[in-house]
């Protein structure tokens, strides 16, 4: 595979390649994923990984002998009401769902996950958003990159 190509086309390229139940799985989690977030954006990294981002990634589809697994960047921060996350569960940021061969997937449920990640991102996104707006009214106001207005005194006083 040609990293000039688009990810969209690697990914394309990857499902073919499999060329069995993996390929399926990947697939129908990568329609899930755009049914859920029209917006969302393919990457591809680590020598072959799908990776789905809005602001700030959202999931990685890796394949392997035995089970199609996507990991959700910040999964340990959601609610996962359904149980799917059944993998990377000790982890303090990530949480995964090995999807197995023939195993049904609750379309549903995982469609829920992925709308909260990017909700997720979204809010993270709009906080960094108001830390740089403080920070450039900050500056202006001749106080950024520190707590300190003058050596040994406080901001503010």
């Amino acid at each position: 595979m040609d990293k000039r190509e688009s990810p969209s086309r690697l990914i394309d390229a990857r499902i073919r390649e499999l060329g069995d139940w993996r390929g399926k799985t990947l697939s129908r989690v990568r329609a899930l994923i755009k049914q859920a977030d029209p917006d969302v954006v393919e990457e591809w990294k680590w020598r072959g990984v799908p990776v789905w981002y809005h602001d700030g990634m959202i999931c990685t589809g890796e394949t392997y002998k035995t089970h199609v697994k996507v990991t959700f960047a910040r999964g340990a921060a959601l609610k996962d009401p359904a149980g799917l996350f059944n993998s990377s569960l000790d982890g303090n940021v990530r949480r995964a769902i090995d999807i197995q061969e023939g195993e049904a997937i609750d379309e549903a449920a995982l469609k829920d996950l992925f709308r909260a990640a990017v909700a997720l991102n979204v809010t993270k996104g709009a906080a960094s958003g108001r830390a740089r707006r403080t920070e450039r009214s900050q500056a202006r106001r001749g106080r950024a990159g520190s707590s300190m207005s003058r050596p040994g005194r406080p901001a503010g006083r």
